[in-house]
């Protein structure tokens, strides 16, 4: 008997026989009865043995005994008693491929035969000519190697002069090479790629932050690391915030190591996810790139872990079973007994405290790369800049400063961006008769005008509704406003100052409708020079090198530094810091202009002065003195579903019986900042623990103490990030 664990929501393994005859070490696959169905299951250790033998069902091992690694399987564990997530919801994100486990289909292929046809072509010859070489080749392929026709290569084959032969489902990865192309390293650089190269060589855990300025070229470094991982045989693993970056890293791993490294996010078909998920599990993948959910792919022999821009927001998953994977992918790599590089320009405060207080290494560089040098950032106090009465046009968002800069620099050949964290035309849509404010129908948010698309759009649950003519509720004409600035907006009004500026606009909505290859469009034209002006969101903050970009313009820099959580303030530091990052990068210095209505604000000030480490010395202190992560614990409560009531009776049920404790407080019930998302009503506890508090127990014997009702969901959100 064995215990078997399912790939779904439920509270551990389920007892089951093999087969006589029949062993299964932990992390064998099985086909699992379930009801009327067979359910991929994976045997998880020994059974409970609470159900008698005669009445247990028999688990069949799959053909080719195809088996997740162990310590995948402790790591999927760790992760379920952290998160406080079933285990079997946990196990889903590990099966993510189950087309990989079905054995593998051949494909046929053709190389040159025996024969020589009697009667030869010029195509005939040419075809033959190339398949000399050996290589087996499908009929469109060596149709296309040789400049012939697909018929042509089938009448080869009829006549016996090309021969089938089966060929894996799949061509393999091509394997990098650590010496293809190894960059010259400064003082800074080499020092710290030597201290990675050490620990891969060391083979144990250990776990570094690289912290260099925007463009000190830290992909430089750890792809040192990669290339000591590559020459031990081993594999690694790199995580990317957002598909929108694995473009331009692509290119980049493709120029240093000579072939672009194995891919995994959400853009894959499922056949690329089938190869990519095998040859990962075979150990024939030596290098994966890929979002979070890479972090529960099959490694065999898993060498170093990287996270690139580890600070960022976008590697917390916020729905189904929730974990924040730059915290994850530490503890993947302390099961492995392998190095984790955590890099970013801009460190979450959690890393920045834990490099600076010795757990981590703290690998530093402090220079951009080259003869490049920070730019200069300068502070625009909107509350005194206006423009002349008589100005041809009234501007309301590019202030006569910003302005005479692009003028500037546009007259000078070089190239300028203009940054506003705020997705399309406007955020409000109102009636300025009756005062009308137009909202998503299911969520508790402004529909976004979408100018171009003329549609109103919820940023939250992806509702669409065409641009309405006139109010709907007092029915007038021409009374529809729009309130504030999106990207679309201050394009607009760039194009109207600039007219004969070339231009372009970069923003997440382009990556929803049409892919990250899209989303590069913009990106591309302004690398080349074939813009002058990018226009964009945060999208164009991070991971990108324009080496003519001299100008970047921030538009609001208030927005986000007061929404009501106690990261605000250091990730509209991180942001800014990041996009200004973006300026002088090559040989021209680079200027960043903030306009802001709060100048005398400390994240203001500390981004002028080129202050980081006193910035976050302050915000340390501010946490410290709160209890706040990283010197304290936070847990979030979500409560959510369609019956309003039932979700906020459940919610105050769960407020009065939360356990009295030492070192703990809980804050609530509170609607959510979203109180109606998706159509569904949610409130919010906080649990504030100390932190040698063992939160995890505490929540669950609180949560097993209240009976929940199926129509209520009750999510744990372990070290939330955001509180929306």
């Amino acid at each position: 008997m064995v215990g078997v664990l399912l790939p779904l929501p439920l509270a551990g393994a389920y007892d089951y026989k093999l087969p006589a005859g029949c062993n299964a070490a932990r992390g064998a696959l099985v086909a699992a009865p379930l009801g009327n169905r067979a359910v991929l299951g994976v045997v998880w250790g020994t059974a409970e043995g609470t159900v008698g033998d005669n009445r247990l069902k028999i688990a069949e091992p799959l053909e080719g005994a195809p088996a997740l690694p162990a310590k995948l399987c402790d790591f999927v564990d760790w992760v379920a008693d952290y998160t406080l997530n079933p285990p079997g919801a946990i196990l889903a994100m590990a099966l993510r491929s189950r087309g990989a486990f079905e054995p593998e289909t051949m494909r046929i292929a053709y190389v040159r035969g025996p024969v020589t046809p009697p009667r030869m072509s010029a195509a005939r010859q040419r075809a033959l000519e190339v398949a000399a070489d050996g290589l087996a080749r499908s009929v469109s392929g060596l149709a296309e190697d040789a400049n012939v026709s697909a018929a042509v290569v089938r009448g080869l084959i009829g006549a016996d002069a090309l021969v089938p032969t089966q060929l894996p489902e799949f061509p393999p990865f091509q394997m990098p090479d650590a010496a293809f192309a190894v960059p010259q390293l400064n003082g800074d650089q080499a020092l710290a790629a030597q201290a990675l190269r050490d620990a891969v060589a060391a083979k144990r855990f250990s776990a570094h932050l690289l912290d260099g300025v925007t463009g000190s070229g830290k992909t430089e470094v750890y792809f040192e690391a990669v290339a000591a991982a590559l020459r031990q045989n081993r594999q690694v693993l790199i995580l990317l915030p957002e598909i929108a970056l694995t473009m331009q890293f692509l290119e980049r791993f493709a120029a240093r190591f000579g072939v672009r490294p194995a891919e995994w996010h959400s853009d894959l078909s499922q056949k690329e996810r089938r190869r990519t998920y095998r040859a990962v599990m075979r150990g024939e993948a030596r290098v994966i790139v890929g979002a979070r959910s890479s972090l529960f792919l099959p490694f065999s022999d898993l060498g170093l872990v990287i996270v690139d821009e580890e600070h960022e927001q976008a590697f917390k998953q916020q729905d189904g079973a929730i974990y924040h994977a730059r915290d994850m992918a530490v503890v993947r790599a302390r099961i492995e007994d392998c190095p984790v590089v955590l890099a970013s320009a801009t460190p979450s405060l959690e890393s920045f405290v834990n490099a600076t207080s010795g757990r981590y290494a703290h690998l530093k560089l402090a220079s951009r790369h080259g003869v490049a040098e920070m730019p200069s950032v300068q502070l625009i106090d909107l509350r005194h800049e206006r423009d002349p009465v008589d100005a041809e046009h009234k501007a309301q968002w590019l202030s006569p400063p910003l302005r005479a800069a692009l003028e500037r620099t546009l007259g000078a050949g070089e190239q300028a961006m203009l940054f506003l964290n705020r997705r399309g035309y406007a955020p409000l849509t109102l009636c300025e008769a009756c005062g009308h404010k137009f909202t998503c129908p299911h969520c508790s948010a402004w529909l976004v005008e979408h100018k171009y698309k003329r549609r109103l759009a919820c940023h939250q649950c992806g509702y669409e509704m065409a641009m309405p003519t006139e109010c709907p509720q007092c029915h007038e004409s021409g009374t529809l406003i729009a309130c504030g600035p999106g990207v679309e907006r201050v394009a607009e009004e760039f194009a109207a100052f600039f007219p004969q500026v070339r231009y372009g606009i970069a923003s997440s909505d382009t990556l929803v409708h049409t892919g990250p290859g899209e989303m590069q469009g913009p990106l591309k034209l302004f690398a080349r020079g074939e813009i002058d002006v990018l226009i964009g969101t945060q999208i164009v903050a991070k991971g990108h090198h324009f080496p003519q970009l001299t100008l970047v313009g921030v538009v609001d820099a208030d927005l986000g530094g007061s929404d009501g959580d106690l990261r605000a303030r250091e990730r509209t530091f991180q942001l800014l810091h990041q996009v200004s990052g973006r300026a002088g990068r090559a040989e021209k210095p680079g200027l960043v202009l903030l306009q802001t209505r709060n100048p005398d604000d400390a994240v203001m000030q500390a981004l002028a002065r080129g202050d980081r480490d006193g910035f976050y010395e302050q915000e340390r202190q501010f946490r410290e003195a709160a209890a706040a992560p990283p010197f304290g614990r936070l847990v979030a409560l979500v409560i959510s579903g369609h019956d309003g009531e039932a979700v906020r009776a459940i919610a105050r049920q769960l407020g009065k019986s939360a356990p009295p404790a030492r070192d703990v407080k809980v804050w609530g019930p509170t609607p959510a900042f979203y109180a109606l998302l998706r159509g569904q009503t949610r409130e919010r506890l906080l649990v504030q623990a100390a932190k040698g508090v063992d939160v995890q127990a505490y929540l669950k014997a609180w949560l097993a103490a209240v009976k929940t009702p199926a129509a209520v969901r009750v999510a744990v959100d372990v070290d939330p990030v955001s509180f929306f």
